[in-house]
């Protein structure tokens, strides 16, 4: 996909927002030429049009530093065409500057010993890929209660996408030039209850370390994988027991807080685990519906947020790595006067003197910046105040 296309489409922007972003210095049928390759920007229309995409003006042509490849991409396919290339696109950028974020900070740990490959001939069997993450990464069997800040401290980032309602999520990696993988991504789709977005990166983790064989239901696997790293057989047994003929609501709600999963998931697990009959499962699938719990259950879990990133920019800001504008356009929120730097002068001196020299540059940058603005809001005011007389 042509560069320019998949900044715009990653800023949501349709090719006549975007000109008006530019503020009618091209039209939506010349940013069209541009994307298609039949037309080049002036310099000057450039900066305008990085300056709307909110990118340097050389990112747009260079070749990116990474490769995006979607996992079990075809799951997309219920999505309309549009709406799938959107989604492919803003996942793309995003992962791309979060990889450009981790090679400014020496992140780039090798994603093998991070995350392991799991080839599976049978259901059941994403069970022991499931226990082997945990044991992997020393989770122990007990709940979770921060799956997002456990995936990130690993490279695989967790997105947050506007998105249609068909769309659940997706998995994808990033690729350096030698082809090694430095980072994964799982998204979910924003203004779902925490237990279901939890669900839902549980899921896509599955794909991402799954590699079922042919025959074997990628989807169900998945899914199977999701049950098992959210509600280890160990701890969930130890609350419940080895086999129950019946079980109460107030039960299902203390597992769904604890757990943090949906009451539906705490009910499948116990199915997969054979410690309720299937007779009893369908029983309270059919209470599930008639209560209309299936879209909205009773105590919502809140759902999980990312701070990986507004933490490497404000490190990265610290130690003079990126410049503000960096910053914001990675962001799109983050403010200067809301990142923590060493205020008293003590403080400051402790640091080493490198790091002194960065802050110390990056201060001036600001300085500069912001006299320039005032510097062109007084000449604005007196060409204006000219005009007057």
């Amino acid at each position: 996909m042509n560069r320019i296309k998949q900044m715009r489409l990653a800023k949501g922007f349709s090719l006549e927002a975007l000109a008006k972003a530019m503020e009618g210095a091209v039209t939506k049928q010349a940013l069209s030429k541009y994307e298609k390759g039949l037309a080049k920007p002036t310099a000057t229309v450039a900066v305008r049009l990085a300056a709307a995409l909110g990118v340097k003006t050389l990112q747009l042509w260079e070749e990116p530093a990474v490769t995006v490849e979607f996992v079990a991409y075809r799951r997309l396919s219920r999505l309309g065409k549009k709406e799938q290339v959107r989604i492919e696109a803003l996942t793309t950028k995003t992962l791309e500057d979060r990889c450009r974020l981790q090679g400014k900070l020496g992140l780039e740990s090798s994603f093998e010993q991070i995350i392991s490959h799991y080839p599976i001939y049978k259901i059941e069997e994403a069970e022991h890929a499931a226990a082997g993450m945990r044991k992997q990464w020393n989770l122990g069997v007990d709940a979770i209660h921060d799956l997002t800040g456990i995936l990130e401290d690993r490279l695989i980032h967790v997105l947050e996408l506007d998105a249609q309602r068909e769309f659940d999520g997706i998995s994808a990696i990033a690729k350096n030039k030698s082809g090694r993988i430095i980072a994964g991504a799982v998204t979910s789709r924003k203004v779902v209850a925490g237990e279901r977005q939890r669900m839902n990166l549980a899921h896509e983790l599955g794909h991402l370390v799954l590699k079922p064989t042919k025959g074997c239901d990628e989807e169900k696997a998945a899914f199977r994988f999701a049950g098992a790293f959210l509600l280890p057989e160990e701890s969930l047994k130890r609350e419940i027991g080895e086999r129950r003929s019946n079980i109460q609501l107030a039960e299902l709600l203390a597992l769904k807080r604890r757990f943090k999963v949906s009451i539906q998931a705490v009910l499948y697990r116990m199915l997969d685990l054979d410690v309720i009959s299937e007779s009893l499962y369908k029983q309270w699938a059919i209470t599930i519906s008639q209560q209309r719990w299936r879209k909205q259950e009773p105590e919502s879990i809140t759902p999980e947020k990312s701070d990986w990133l507004n933490r490497m920019l404000s490190r990265a800001l610290a130690e003079g790595i990126i410049t503000t504008e960096e910053a914001e356009n990675m962001s799109g929120s983050i403010q200067l006067e809301d990142l923590p730097a060493p205020t008293k002068r003590a403080e400051f001196l402790r640091l080493p003197l490198e790091e002194r020299r960065k802050l110390l540059k990056a201060q001036a940058e600001h300085l500069h910046k912001y006299y320039e603005s005032l510097r062109d809001e007084l000449d604005l005011e007196t060409s204006e105040g000219l005009e007057d007389d």
